[in-house]
């Protein structure tokens, strides 16, 4: 596995060279493709990033966003991301991109799955990929001892996998391995030192136990303290 490992100074500097990289990332494939996906994680980590590329010059009238998982809860709470990134994404010149949902109000996890699935599945491969990662070693909603890490983790795995997980309080959904794996250009934002130890201590370890390895290879991973 081979990724790159960006250290900076301070997370200002992070936030404002990740942001940088993201949309020359999507200009680049906007010069050869004429829609492209973005897909960005929840969390409290990316809101920063998010302030500034919202209002990157590029053409986001043909950029397709959607979250690599989300929590299954209303968008009215606090823990939705959906919510997170209509604030704080989908503002400014980001306004213009089409957000593609992942969360159905009206149906339950399981019900609403296969038509969230159906409206992602034609915009794929992801053209650039924002993730983050916990102390445990999670990405997305790719959670050691999750129900169905298996099925999301296998090379077979549908486009959104429902997961639950121990310590995640709600049903989640969750974009699956090779759909993340696949992007054209993968991004990973951590801060601190408990989890640039975690990453440090993945290498080597089943995808099973640090589900991040699913998704390294190739990518850049953004850390400050």
């Amino acid at each position: 596995m081979s990724y790159e490992f960006i250290a900076y100074a301070d997370r200002d500097m992070l936030v404002m060279d990740l942001a940088n990289q993201l949309a020359g990332d999507l200009r680049s494939a906007l010069r050869h493709e004429d829609r492209v996906a973005f897909a960005v994680p929840g969390g409290t980590s990316p809101g920063p990033v998010f302030d500034d590329l919202c209002a990157a010059d590029l053409d986001w009238a043909r950029v397709d966003v959607m979250l690599t998982d989300e929590r299954w809860v209303p968008e009215s709470s606090e823990r939705s991301n959906t919510r997170l990134l209509r604030e704080r994404l989908l503002t400014d010149r980001a306004a213009a991109a089409r957000m593609l949902p992942l969360h159905d109000p009206d149906r339950s996890l399981e019900e609403a799955t296969a038509a969230l699935a159906n409206q992602i599945a034609p915009v794929l491969p992801l053209a650039v990929l924002l993730l983050g990662m916990g102390e445990d070693r999670h990405t997305a909603s790719l959670f050691p001892g999750a129900d169905r890490l298996g099925e999301a983790l296998s090379a077979q795995a549908p486009t959104l996998v429902p997961m639950r997980a121990p310590g995640a309080p709600e049903p989640r959904v969750t974009l699956s391995a090779p759909v993340l794996d696949g992007a054209l250009r993968k991004h990973v934002l951590i801060f601190g030192d408990a989890k640039r130890a975690s990453l440090e201590s993945a290498r080597g370890m089943p995808s099973s136990e640090a589900p991040i390895n699913a998704v390294l290879t190739e990518a850049k991973v953004h850390w400050a303290p």
